[in-house]
């Protein structure tokens, strides 16, 4: 396997934000899971996410799907509030592609037949449907388990599938949830290709939340650490590791990065 984060995003020429949170809170009863939180991902950044369990990383990627609304604040796309936008106005508007962390397939139909129903619904102009999944099949080196069922797919040719799928839309953004979860070391090795592939090569912008801080750290070009509603620090992974607010919180004094 190559390397995989070759260079890192130190500056952009002009720097325009394509997801931004302002003064964003939530609440589950008289659980906050959010506390008036900001912050801002590039266009074009592989952004990640990190903090314990039930931290609300799951929870922004469905306040930006659309999937539930923030008790108070706004979440802007391409600098428009789109808060009251629904599910499929996100997903065709704003083009945001989302990869959950289960499932995201139908499990009794075969590789190829998810592809063509998902993109009978994203996809407008038939003709140009086989031509994107085509393209997709081929991308991912998928041609050889077109007709395999998606329940007999092993965890990495699921997570291939899922992304697959997410892309038939052409998405602007891309959300990831704990996408390296249960895969063996060269499985990741070959999902932190793909993202870093789709960052140089397509101008994605890319979001991911992960357990799996080593791992999630090789690949983005800015993290933050959330513990208990707030976003106790965000930076470069190098930077990150060395601050104490997220040592203290998250990585212990004892992790290691590189």
């Amino acid at each position: 396997m190559a390397i995989i984060k070759k260079f890192r995003i130190k500056s952009f020429k002009e720097i325009n934000s394509i997801i931004e949170f302002e003064k964003v809170s939530l609440a589950y009863g008289n659980r906050l899971i959010l506390d008036n939180i900001n912050f801002k991902i590039n266009e074009g950044q592989i952004f990640g996410m990190l903090g314990p369990n039930g931290v609300g990383k799951s929870t922004i990627f469905n306040l930006i799907t659309g999937l539930i609304n923030p008790k108070n604040g706004k979440i802007k796309i391409n600098n428009e509030d789109a808060t009251k936008y629904p599910v499929y106005l996100r997903t065709k508007k704003f083009k945001v592609g989302y990869v959950p962390q289960y499932g995201g397939f139908f499990n009794d139909l075969t590789l190829i037949d998810n592809l063509k129903a998902i993109s009978e619904i994203v996809i407008d102009n038939k003709n140009l449907r086989s031509d994107r999944i085509n393209y997709l099949v081929s991308r991912f080196e998928l041609d050889n388990l077109k007709e395999i069922k998606a329940k007999f797919l092993s965890g990495g040719q699921k997570k291939k599938l899922v992304i697959a799928l997410s892309l038939l839309s052409e998405p602007k953004v891309l959300l990831l949830d704990e996408c390296f979860a249960a895969l063996d070391v060269l499985t990741i090795k070959m999902l932190q290709e793909v993202i870093v592939n789709l960052q140089q090569e397509n101008r994605i912008t890319i979001c991911i939340c992960d357990h799996q801080a080593r791992d999630l750290l090789a690949c983005v070009d800015v993290a933050m650490i959330l513990s208990n509603g707030k976003i106790i620090a965000q930076d470069t992974p190098s930077n990150l590791v060395k601050d104490i607010n997220a040592q203290n919180a998250y990585f212990g004094d004892s992790f290691k990065f590189n």
